[in-house]
């Protein structure tokens, strides 16, 4: 599922670097922590992946 805000692109990208190993995992807040914890590599990098331009900064902000 493609994120539908660039804040959840975010957190998905800094949640795959941590699982990955790219990054620390004590260094993951919020939203990015709990992605990490309860998404698949593939699920964050479906969700990490496409273009920012065109959406939202937030979800629920049109």
């Amino acid at each position: 599922m493609p994120a539908k805000s660039k804040a959840q692109q975010k957190a998905a990208g800094a949640a795959l670097s941590a699982k990955r190993g790219e990054t620390k995992k004590g260094d993951l807040q919020g939203a990015s922590k709990s992605m990490e914890k309860s998404m698949s590599e593939a699920e964050l990098e479906r969700m990490a992946s496409g273009q920012l331009k065109g959406k939202p900064e937030r979800v629920g902000q049109a």
